[in-house]
């Protein structure tokens, strides 16, 4: 039985309880006799001793029960991660260094000077030998919008498939779905093409998101937990995927986890972010995306602002005191103390978190998050061997 399961079955016999008890009390109050009881009762208030100590008491149920409905109804649902599912490939999509290099020079496309350019940033990337691609890009370079359905429906339907057998969840059970693709919305959606190849139900709340880049991940994820406060002991499916035919460029029964906090920085509002990564045509009309000298360095800022209001939610009181002594005490030395502290302080996030699952961006990216946060190697590993296996696709890791 699952746990929605449970939940529900708890709450039918709460229902019937109180069906059992609105019977019982009526006939209690006939087999006694109503004019017996009512004489009790004035008795009982003409003591004026007795009649204060059952006004208090009854002031102090009604204050109890209302604060305790206030805090009910004001509370969240709690939302869980019941199971996850990643779609793996077959052997004949494994595309190694070499191979990839290959489909450059084959693709006759890349001038010399911008293949060498490749080169480096594969031998640099952190990528593995048994990282795969689309059978469109391996066979017969064909970007066609067949092949790049064909590709994303491939990675959906075999992540999907995996999940539902591990979870044991039937599809009609799914309430909410969530499918976020960046590069690739076709018409019908995505989503659409989920309902209709797992038969969802006929009022599932069904959204599809493009273009969010690697935040897609947690934004699905933001929307499902809200959803699920207004659609209660339901699944929300989230799918998160993306597609490199039509981008290639030629120039658990119990949860696993509880989520507890989601936090999200939008800097959208920021030119230098929003045109940070770009689709657009060259000059010669190809479609590719492209990335601005000023990533590195907005990433950076926005990841600070997100651990700023993370660090509050979850450090331990110890690590706030220390921070809030060394914000202090940079403030007195730019007031002109003697003695200079000018370093921040950096909160030990390990004492918060058990693991880390940092979005694979690129190994420089890993290197700078495991030296400014103080992480060890045993903590990035899941990120390193993400982007060893997987490469840097949105989809990958959750920021």
């Amino acid at each position: 039985m699952s746990s929605i399961q449970n939940v529900q079955l708890a709450t039918s016999l709460f229902r019937y309880a109180i069906y059992l008890f609105l019977v019982v009390v009526p006939v209690l109050f006939i087999k006694i006799g109503i004019q017996d009881i009512i004489s009790n009762v004035q008795n009982y208030l003409f003591d004026e001793s007795s009649s204060l100590l059952l006004l208090l008491t009854i002031s102090a149920l009604g204050c109890v029960l209302a604060i305790s409905t206030v805090r009910v109804m004001r509370s969240p649902r709690h939302v869980y991660l019941l199971d996850f599912a990643c779609y793996k490939p077959g052997s004949d999509h494994e595309c190694p260094k070499e191979l990839t290099m290959k489909l450059s020079v084959a693709y006759g496309k890349f001038t010399e000077e911008s293949l060498n350019f490749q080169r480096k940033i594969l031998e640099r990337s952190g990528y593995g030998q048994r990282t795969y691609v689309a059978t469109a890009l391996l066979e017969k370079s064909d970007q066609s919008m067949a092949a790049a359905r064909e590709e994303t429906e491939a990675a959906m339907f075999g992540a999907i498939d995996d999940l539902l057998d591990k979870s044991r969840v039937e599809a009609r059970e799914i309430g909410v779905l969530v499918v976020n693709s960046s590069t690739f919305n076709p018409t019908p959606s995505l989503s659409a093409a989920i309902v209709n190849r797992y038969k969802l139900r006929g009022n599932v709340s069904s959204f599809n998101l493009g273009g969010m880049g690697c935040s897609a991940g947690l934004i699905a994820l933001d929307l499902a937990k809200d959803l699920l406060q207004v659609h209660s002991h339901s699944y929300a499916l989230i799918v998160s995927t993306e597609n490199t035919t039509r981008n290639w460029y030629g120039d658990r029964r119990r949860a696993k986890y509880q989520l507890c906090h989601v936090l999200r920085t939008n800097r959208a509002s920021d030119d230098r972010c929003y045109r940070s990564v770009f689709q657009q045509e060259d000059e010669q009309n190809i479609v590719g995306v492209s990335l601005s000298r000023d990533l590195t360095a907005v990433a950076g800022e926005v990841l600070k602002e997100n651990i700023t209001k993370l660090g509050p939610l979850v450090l331990p009181l110890s690590e706030k005191l220390q921070f809030l002594a060394n914000l202090i005490a940079r403030k007195v030395s730019a007031a002109g103390a003697k003695t200079a502290v000018k370093k921040p302080y950096v909160p030990d996030f390990k004492l918060a978190f058990e693991h880390f699952c940092i979005h694979a961006g690129g190994r420089g990216v890993l290197d700078q998050l495991e030296e400014s946060l103080n992480l060890t190697e045993r903590l990035m590993e899941p990120s390193r061997m993400t982007l060893y296996r997987l490469i840097n696709t949105p989809f990958n890791t959750l920021s």
